[in-house]
Protein backbone atom coordinates (compact mmCIF):
# COMPACT_ATOMS: atom_id res chain seq x y z
CA UNK A 1 0.00 0.00 0.00
CA UNK A 2 2.86 2.36 0.82
CA UNK A 3 4.44 1.64 -2.56
CA UNK A 4 1.24 2.55 -4.45
CA UNK A 5 0.87 5.78 -2.46
CA UNK A 6 4.44 6.76 -3.31
CA UNK A 7 3.84 6.08 -7.00
CA UNK A 8 0.62 8.15 -6.99
CA UNK A 9 2.28 11.07 -5.22
CA UNK A 10 5.20 10.99 -7.67
CA UNK A 11 2.74 10.87 -10.60
CA UNK A 12 0.84 13.94 -9.36
CA UNK A 13 4.08 15.85 -8.71
CA UNK A 14 5.28 15.08 -12.24
CA UNK A 15 1.88 16.05 -13.66
CA UNK A 16 1.96 19.36 -11.78
CA UNK A 17 5.55 20.06 -12.88
CA UNK A 18 4.67 19.25 -16.48
CA UNK A 19 1.69 21.60 -16.38
CA UNK A 20 3.80 24.39 -14.93
CA UNK A 21 6.49 23.85 -17.60
CA UNK A 22 3.83 23.93 -20.32
CA UNK A 23 2.41 27.22 -19.05
CA UNK A 24 5.89 28.72 -18.68
CA UNK A 25 6.88 27.89 -22.28
CA UNK A 26 3.55 28.54 -23.99
CA UNK A 27 3.72 31.67 -26.12
CA UNK A 28 0.27 33.14 -25.61
CA UNK A 29 -0.57 35.48 -28.49
CA UNK A 30 -1.18 39.12 -27.65
CA UNK A 31 -4.64 40.55 -28.29
CA UNK A 32 -4.92 41.66 -31.90
CA UNK A 33 -7.68 44.25 -31.49
CA UNK A 34 -7.48 47.29 -29.21
CA UNK A 35 -10.02 47.45 -26.39
CA UNK A 36 -11.75 50.75 -25.66
CA UNK A 37 -14.40 51.18 -23.02
CA UNK A 38 -16.10 54.39 -21.90
CA UNK A 39 -16.44 54.70 -18.14
CA UNK A 40 -19.09 57.09 -16.81
CA UNK A 41 -18.01 59.95 -14.54
CA UNK A 42 -20.58 58.92 -11.91
CA UNK A 43 -18.52 55.85 -11.21
CA UNK A 44 -15.61 57.89 -9.79
CA UNK A 45 -16.57 60.17 -6.89
CA UNK A 46 -14.55 63.36 -6.51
Amino acid sequence: MKNISLILIAFFVLLLAGGMAFLAMWEIPAPSAPVQKVLPDERFPR
